[in-house]
């Protein structure tokens, strides 16, 4: 009975392998590129809010840079990774770049600007607009693109193609866990963080050089 589990569950993976990242990046191209699309036949909103409409604003250093320049980032930003995760073209790249896209966007309009609690924070987990923040959505997509950033783009990716082409098919499919692992992953959530609040950031780059220098944990 344990063998034919085991069995099943084996050929699930295998097959998982071709199917949810495809599944995600259809998604998520989608999502992005309709987002890219409507600001490029639209006008520049950003412009147009007046600042006690946004809820924090744009993070630091992209609060340095004219409006026009961030809404051409953004805007080009979302339709060229849309692109390349639909193709699956370098994914891993693509999703950790609209992660930043996602974080930014999070930062300035649907972060609260201030909040004293976790519990006053998760008042924000909604999507209509309020005072409190409204980041449900963006936080379902930063969780869908975070399989893509650890795991790739799939079998059915130009990636994966590209690996075979290479002879490195085989190589990529082992995995190392140790500090470089975790320092990886707080690398990852670091960047994932620290544009919607910096604190949050800057502790995973502090846990992420420890364990990156760490002896003990490496192989």
């Amino acid at each position: 009975m344990l063998d034919t589990y085991d069995d099943l569950t084996a050929r699930l993976r295998a097959a998982g392998d071709y199917l949810w990242p495809l599944a995600l990046r259809l998604i998520l191209a989608w999502e992005f590129w309709e987002s890219g699309i409507t600001k490029l036949r639209g006008s520049n909103w950003f412009a147009d809010i007046p600042w006690a409409d946004w809820q924090k604003g744009f993070p630091w250093p992209l609060s340095t840079l004219p409006v026009d320049l961030n809404w051409l980032a953004a805007t080009w930003g979302e339709l060229l990774f849309a692109v390349m995760l639909l193709f699956g073209l370098f994914t891993r790249f693509a999703a950790i770049s609209l992660i930043v896209v996602t974080a930014v966007a999070t930062a300035a309009v649907h972060w609260p600007a201030n909040w004293e609690s976790l519990g006053a924070l998760w008042e924000g987990y909604r999507i209509s607009a309020d005072s409190a923040g409204n980041f449900k959505l963006p936080l379902l997509f930063w969780v869908m693109l975070l399989p893509l950033v650890f795991y790739g783009g799939g079998r059915l990716s130009l990636d994966h193609l590209l690996l075979i082409l290479t002879g490195r098919d085989s190589y990529v499919g082992d995995r190392f866990g140790d500090g470089i692992a975790a320092a990886l992953l707080f690398l990852v959530l670091g960047v994932s963080v620290f544009f919607v609040e910096p604190s949050w950031g800057i502790g995973c780059f502090v846990v992420a050089f420890l364990c990156g220098l760490t002896p003990a944990l490496r192989r």
